[in-house]
């Protein structure tokens, strides 16, 4: 048995070895593999051995699509995103969506589109690149419209992008090829941050996506697109046209300005409306013109003609939405050209009057004013009507605003009232005429006449202490021993009473209490001793 024991144990060693040398040169080959994928652009966990850049030249490899995967053996990939960030007030600044050419030529983008989902789970085409597009370059730079670099790019979108929970995806033929999203659910990157602005850019080496907080390069050149669009067909019969890019929309929206809105309706809600009026001499369409009111868009469609207006029902929109009849302090509605720059703003605060709209109005010297007037005019101009109209028989008091009924004493007004006095319109009476040069009757002794409201008052009387002369008080002290002399006895008698009744406890504690003080004694003591004890001479 001892023989056999280290013949066992010197097999083990040598099958040991041998193990450990095929595992090394395995891990060697997959290393090799990795280092060669990823220099091509890909990892090796995504490459489909079926499908390959020789078998479609202008076309991607379509493979299933996936959630675990970072990045596919496409040619075409999604390389940053940027939802975009609240600056000074600005929104979606920086807003971007970055595309790249895995291959070394020219890219067909015929069949290739761009999905985007929100955290409601609505999808979105945001760009399909039509029949005859294609990619001459390496990256392909996209923005959102409606910031104001939007024209610094190849193409636009419309839709902005979230910060949170939302998925882009890159579809050829109606097959996802790529995609990125940002959320908490597993196999995605992180949401982005209003507070830290960062980049979600794909590593080339891992094919994740990391947030850049630094900034970011955009490979774009306007002196050298990269994308190229098919010609139109007025464009083709004519070869010395060149083929241009996709124009950046332009605004058109300019000159339309906000000039009445009626927000504290009467009786039905279906009487609000906001007035615009077109301040050029050219007519406006209002396509791709936006109403922003409490951070919701609404579209708006129709022409408005030189010099004219146009009237908005918010009733007659779909959803249908009603804006704040008397706001606590103020409300905002603003008008957006088709480039997302602001046109103009309308803002309206606390006061709003019953059945009264809020007006501008051009004054003598060109200033404008805005005011309230009961007299609405949607769709013309604009009228002032301080007060508001009064039935038959009612006329307006112009101190309270209120319709009044005009009583008349007599049925001959039109006879003069006697010297001093004046017909009162109101009520048809002859009222005394108030003077300015009359004297006004002198006070009653003891009163004074008030500078403010020459009204008589009471004249006050000065206080200089004579009439309230201080009188010593003198108290006996016979009183106070006295009552000292009750106080202390009942005191005493209730210290003994408490003695007697409490006798058993109190003598309780005080035992307790000598016991721990001789324990504490004791130990002090024996520490003492224990500690010069053990103490060097």
């Amino acid at each position: 048995m001892k023989k056999i024991i280290p013949y066992l144990s010197i097999k083990i060693i040598i099958g040991s070895v041998l193990l450990f040398g095929l595992n090394f040169q395995n891990t060697i080959s997959i290393k090799e593999s990795f280092t060669a994928s990823a220099k091509n652009g890909t990892t090796i966990s995504n490459i489909n051995p079926n499908l390959t850049s020789s078998t479609i030249p202008d076309a991607p490899n379509v493979s299933q699509p996936t959630t675990d995967l970072p990045i596919q053996n496409t040619n075409l990939i999604i390389k940053a995103i940027n939802p975009g960030y609240t600056i000074d007030g600005i929104r979606d600044v920086g807003e971007f969506v970055e595309l790249q050419n895995n291959t070394d030529a020219s890219l067909s983008l015929a069949g290739y589109s761009l999905r985007y989902t929100n955290s409601s789970g609505k999808q979105t085409t945001l760009v399909d690149f039509s029949e005859g597009s294609s990619m001459v370059g390496e990256f392909l730079l996209l923005r959102l419209a409606r910031t104001s670099n939007g024209a610094d790019a190849e193409m636009v979108y419309t839709t902005t992008l979230a910060m949170s929970n939302a998925n882009l995806e890159l579809l050829y033929n109606g097959q996802v090829i790529d995609r990125v999203c940002w959320s908490k659910e597993d196999g995605c990157s992180a949401v982005f941050d209003s507070k830290a602005p960062s980049t979600l850019v794909r590593d080339d080496v891992s094919g994740e996506f990391i947030h850049w907080f630094t900034s970011y390069e955009l490979h774009y050149d306007p002196l050298y697109p990269t994308l190229q669009l098919p010609l139109e067909p007025d464009d083709i019969d004519n070869p010395e046209l060149p083929n241009t890019p996709e124009e950046t929309p332009t605004a058109h929206c300019r000159g339309l300005e906000f000039t009445e809105v009626l927000s504290y309706y009467s009786e039905s809600q279906t009487e609000q409306f906001i007035e615009l009026y077109n301040a050029t001499d050219q007519p406006i369409n209002l396509s791709g013109c936006t109403l922003i009111y409490k951070k919701k868009l609404y579209s708006l469609n129709g022409n408005i003609s030189p010099d004219g207006y146009f009237v908005i029902y918010p009733h007659q929109f779909t959803p249908q939405f009603s804006i704040t009849k008397n706001p606590n302090s103020t409300n905002s509605i603003e008008l957006l050209d088709i480039d997302g720059s602001t046109v103009d703003i309308l803002i309206y605060s606390h006061g709003q009057k019953k059945a009264t709209s809020y007006a501008k109005f051009i004054e003598a010297d060109g200033s404008e004013s805005w005011s309230l007037t009961y007299a609405p005019t949607p769709g013309s101009i604009n009228v002032y009507q301080e007060f508001r109209t009064c039935p038959t028989g009612k006329v307006i008091n112009p101190a309270t605003g209120n319709c009044i009924t005009v009583t008349l004493t007599s049925n001959n007004t039109s006879t003069e009232c006697p010297a001093g006095k004046y017909r009162n319109p109101l009520t048809g009476r002859c009222k005394k005429l108030e003077s300015s040069t009359t004297e006004p009757k002198p006070c009653a002794e003891g009163y004074e006449r008030n500078p403010e409201t020459n009204r008589c008052r009471k004249i006050k009387a000065e206080n200089d202490g004579a009439g309230y002369a201080l009188i010593p008080a003198t108290n006996s002290s016979t009183s106070t021993f006295a009552a000292f002399g009750l106080v202390i006895p009942l005191v005493m008698l209730g210290v003994v009473y408490i003695i007697l009744q409490f006798r058993h406890e109190i003598a309780r504690t005080a035992r307790k209490t000598r016991q721990r003080f001789y324990h504490v004694r004791k130990n002090l003591v024996a520490w003492y001793i224990s500690f010069h004890r053990h103490k060097k001479p």
